[in-house]
């Protein structure tokens, strides 16, 4: 492949568990070089040996803004916190840099306002709450169901140390839902009773959403759906982070096409 059709890539939380495994994707994909690798934490010490791909001579650094000119990349891949992304976001946008971004915990609000630096940014952008093409696709069938079956729960089971809850694929899942039901929703018995505030979990437009945080998940959910006399389970798991990056390399080769801000991985397949 020639050097002018290579796309540069920057990782920011590269030192984390999902930031490992981009440095990895994109050392080995084809058509892509890493260029740059960002975090708070591990800073000097190289990307590669951190991601166990060896030494790339790529040392993490501090400062995003001073790395993404210094590199010249065209892509930055965020898996960050929610306190960081959107001044992650918004420092990729002024370089003209298109982000990829898989951090959750985003407001309306906060979307509101990466659709306006789009704009002035002049470059595409990507939000995505899950890059497993199977937890797409869980979500897209969760939206044809919802049509028939319109009473329904979602459970969502991630790792311990997941700092937003419900999660963003729950909460986007949720949202299709509502959208696409034909029928309401069964209304709760006017008695009811939560012996303890949230027993019943949050609630989206008469859809309750469950989070569980455990040591031994990844990124697991199921939507049930209740019928008369029969239930509707459609489940997917990501047992490896691995299982994030074939949308997260979609994203990065299609991100600097895109007609401002898309959120949501279904919208490039």
């Amino acid at each position: 492949m020639s050097e002018e059709t290579v796309i540069r890539v920057a990782v920011a939380g590269a030192a984390g568990r999902m930031g490992r495994e981009v440095v990895r994707a994109v050392h080995e994909a084809e058509g892509l070089s890493l260029v740059a690798a960002v975090d708070r934490a591990e800073v000097g010490r190289d990307a590669g040996e951190i991601a166990g791909v060896g030494t790339l001579s790529l040392p993490i650094e501090s400062g995003l803004k001073e790395a993404l000119l210094r590199s010249q990349a065209e892509v930055l891949v965020d898996f960050t916190v929610p306190a960081s992304a959107l001044g992650n976001i918004q420092t990729a946008l002024e370089a003209k840099v298109s982000p990829v971004v898989g951090t959750t915990g985003l407001t309306a609000e906060d979307l509101n306002r990466v659709r306006a630096w789009v704009a002035a940014g002049g470059v595409g952008a990507l939000i995505a709450p899950n890059f497993a093409i199977g937890a797409v696709l869980m979500m897209l069938f969760a939206e044809q169901a919802a049509k028939y079956l319109p009473d329904v729960e979602i459970i969502e089971l991630h790792h311990e140390n997941k700092l937003d809850s419900p999660s963003g694929t729950a909460l986007m899942t949720a949202q299709k839902i509502a959208a696409a039901r034909a029928g309401s929703p069964r209304p709760e018995p006017a008695n009811a009773v939560e012996k303890i505030p949230g027993g019943r979990g949050a609630n989206y437009e008469g859809i309750h959403l469950h989070s569980v945080r455990l040591p031994g998940f990844v990124a697991h959910q199921e939507v049930i759906f209740g019928g008369l006399g029969q239930t509707l389970t459609i489940r997917h798991d990501s047992t490896d982070r691995r299982s994030f990056m074939p949308g997260v390399l979609l994203a990065v080769r299609r991100v600097r096409a895109l007609p401002g801000l898309v959120v949501g991985l279904e919208n490039l397949l």
